[in-house]
């Protein structure tokens, strides 16, 4: 019988709302997963009988380039777990296994990592939408992890778990087999049923870079966990005693030449420096962590930094386990905390987790140095005393609603005749799909002593000052906008985070139309922005403003390119100037195991050794290569040119590179090279100044690692400097042994 038009238009939109609905997850009942039926081991194939009775998903859509479209190569995911273990299995088809992308790394190699194929398992265990555990593992089994908040977009690599994996190529593509301890994860304490969340996706890099997964993807809604899958069936879960201590002995000799650059190297004393850090599971949502002289050796050489014609402090990343545990908890819109202040601590303790609707974190410790940032708006200063000093941080947040959350924070530092104190409220909320606010509130309290304050220019007395911090975003499918305005008081510091800049008023505005290509089309994305700031000191003097243009195009051999415009006002020492610049990236993965970039800047910027107009030329290029399975090649390169006219203020180059030698996935030999040379123009210069620095520092690394607390490193690192009239001379080197391991009940 025909249907009329009405009926035909009815019955077409129930159809789509049912779509869309099922689409967005909400109509979509829980997936149930069983027990185990038998004994799995972890070696990359998927031939126990207990994944035949496994719960499968089928990673069915392709979410980017294509808007969950169905996906050019088919993947399976398996999951079961057994008391102790939480067992995920992928296999993942490929028309041509021989293009499969596969090499060794260190764990956490994300520079390289990123190049291969791989698989992701994203777990939300209180499926409360707001955090996540990340798992990442590429065909061979190597291992990358990290922390997921939700609330705050933050995904942080640097968090590490003990777990297992495994991969293998095969004849039709790879598998890859994983299993995850569950005192390794955060859960609710009950011995109901439980429903998580979980996301599972493929990534497979060809000409373009495909993310294939378990669930749909809505580009118009903000929040991702959100919209993943939702798996049941969740009991009887054994966290064990939940407790683990990690014992390390680093031992070290450093070498100096004490009359620089003549002098004789002298052998320094062997200094011998044993350390544990426990960690306790009180149950499996609340976390105990305590260190007694720990071991926060970095054998792992931070990124060189140009630390030329800059005006505010430079960040390093945080890398040290103790700290990395449960560093989401402590993550608020303005950056009060962070953990790298602490540089030598005697000991320390932190709990954090979540009970119920509440997410509290807690730590402190005792260093043996006081890192403290001197703020201000045209710049800031930085110093290490060496002296007691006492601190800790509480951080509380509640869960409000649907994706929204209030949050409470204090930090607090102590010495002889110093303190600083800083406490505030903050919120996190969900407007709609698309739309979300933060704002955050804190007061601080500080005091330096006479020594201190005369030496660094601050105040002699006690003073306090505030930071207010608003945005709104907008992040839809073809549109994203936003606004934001902060306010720090020129009394304000946070001496546990990282706040280089205060007596400012900063408000900023972006507007970003967003273009999507069709399947081989010449693009896949092509973004377009305008973005608008404006800063001025507390009593309304403008001291920045900056309109900027830029766009992004991505598409085939996974190249990405992105040409910035910048028209500049700045204030500095006095003098307003007027700066044009341009900038671009660009990078390209044309094959499997190679990545090449380049960075440039063109255009006007301030002289601020000599308070002028200048120019400046930056180019950065750089390459990632995998020779083969076993090697790793990283170089990059940075030059800059200030120049007025065709006089040159100076010119300095940076180069970076490291070879490594993975002979397995636990054991890499590795060599790093950073040198620096600054070449100055004296006769351009107001002031006295050497016309050329020169620095080398080199690294060679053996490390044996069997988790991330396992470990066994031994190496010799040391630093060159010379300057005009002096060729690179050796000043110091350093031989060190570091071993640890990780003992779990």
């Amino acid at each position: 019988m025909n249907q009329s038009p009405s009926k035909k238009i009815f019955l077409s939109v129930c159809l789509a709302l049912i779509l869309f609905l099922s689409g967005a997850g909400l109509w979509a009942e829980p997936l149930t997963v069983s027990i185990a039926q038998s004994e799995i081991r972890i070696d990359g194939r998927i031939d126990e009988d207990a994944w035949k009775h496994a719960s499968k998903l089928d990673l069915a859509f392709e979410w980017f380039p294509g808007d969950n479209v169905e996906p050019l190569v088919k993947s399976e995911c398996f999951i079961t777990f057994d008391e102790n273990n939480l067992y995920i299995a992928f296999r993942c088809f490929d028309p041509n296994p021989r293009s499969v992308r596969a090499h060794l790394m260190g764990r956490d190699e994300l520079s390289t990592f990123l190049m291969d194929d791989y698989v992701v398992i994203l777990i939300d265990p209180f499926n409360d939408e707001r955090r996540g555990f990340q798992f990442r593992v590429n065909p061979l089994g190597v291992q990358a992890d990290a922390n997921f908040s939700e609330l705050e977009g933050y995904e942080d690599f640097s968090w590490d778990a003990i777990w297992d994996s495994s991969g293998k190529i095969t004849d039709f593509g790879y598998e890859v087999e994983v299993a995850i301890p569950f005192n390794q994860l955060r859960f609710p304490l009950t011995t109901e049923k439980q429903t998580w969340g979980f996301s599972l996706f493929r990534v497979y890099p060809r000409n373009n870079s495909y993310r294939i997964g378990s669930h749909t993807r809505d580009r118009n809604r903000t929040c991702y966990l959100c919209q993943v899958n939702k798996l049941t069936g969740f009991q009887g879960m054994n966290a064990g005693k939940n407790l683990e201590f990690d014992p390390t002995l680093t031992i070290t000799r450093t070498d100096k030449k004490e009359d620089f650059p003549t002098g004789e190297m002298e052998n320094g004393k062997i200094d011998v420096e044993p350390g544990i850090t426990g960690r306790w599971g009180i149950t499996p949502n609340l976390i105990l962590n305590a260190t007694i002289n720990p071991d926060f050796s970095h054998v792992e050489a931070d990124a060189a930094q140009l630390e030329v014609n800059t005006r505010f402090a430079l960040r390093y990343p945080e890398k040290r386990p103790f700290f990395l545990e449960g560093g989401d908890f402590f993550l608020t819109p303005l950056e009060a905390v962070f953990t790298r202040t602490v540089y030598d601590p005697l000991w320390g303790a932190k709990l954090t987790g979540k009970l119920g609707r509440s997410a509290l974190g807690f730590f402190a410790a005792q260093d043996q140095y006081n890192n403290l940032i001197f703020p201000s708006n045209a710049g800031s200063s930085v110093t290490a005393l060496e002296q007691d000093v006492y601190g800790g941080v509480f951080r509380y947040r509640r869960d409000v609603g649907k994706g929204s959350a209030l949050g409470l924070l204090y930090t607090g530092r102590v010495g002889d005749d110093y303190y600083n104190h800083v406490a505030g409220v903050d919120g996190f909320f969900r407007l709609s799909r698309a739309k979300f606010m933060n704002i955050q509130f804190l007061n601080s309290n500080t005091n330096y002593s006479q020594q201190v304050a005369t030496n660094y220019g601050q105040s002699q007395d006690p003073f306090s000052g505030n930071a207010f911090m608003f945005n709104f975003r907008h992040q839809g499918r073809n549109l994203q906008y936003g606004l934001e305005y902060s306010e720090l008081d020129q009394g304000f510091r946070a001496d546990y985070g990282f706040i280089p800049r205060v007596d400012m008023r900063r408000y900023m505005g972006y507007f970003t139309p967003i273009f999507w290509g069709k399947p081989k089309h010449w693009f896949q994305q092509l973004v377009v922005a305008a973005a608008f700031e404006r800063i001025t000191d507390k009593e309304g003097n403008l001291t920045d403003q900056t309109f900027t243009l830029l766009s992004t195009y991505t598409g085939p051999l996974q190249t990405v390119f992105r040409p910035t415009f910048n028209k500049i006002k700045e204030y500095y020492k006095g003098f307003t100037y007027d700066l044009d610049r341009i900038q671009f990236h660009i990078e390209q993965k044309p094959i499997g195991g190679l990545k090449y970039y380049v960075d440039a800047i063109v255009g006007d910027t301030i002289d601020y050794s000599n308070s002028r107009k200048a120019s400046v030329v930056t180019l950065n290029p750089g390459i990632r290569w995998c020779m083969g399975k076993n090697w790793n090649i990283d170089l990059s390169h940075i030059y800059q040119r200030l120049h007025i006219a065709d006089e040159t203020i100076f010119s300095a180059n940076l180069l970076q590179g490291q070879i490594i030698y993975n002979m397995n996935l636990r054991t890499f030999l590795r060599a790093t090279v950073q040198y620096t040379n600054i070449q100055r123009n004296v006769d351009m210069y107001t002031y006295d100044i050497d016309s050329e620095y020169k620095a080398l520092f080199t690294q060679f690394l053996f490390s044996y690692r069997v988790n991330p607390q396992t470990v066994l490193y031994l190496g010799y690192s040391d630093n060159n400097f010379g300057w005009y009239g002096l060729d690179l001379t050796r000043k110091d080197r350093t031989f060190f042994l570091k071993i640890g391991y990780a003992f779990i009940m």
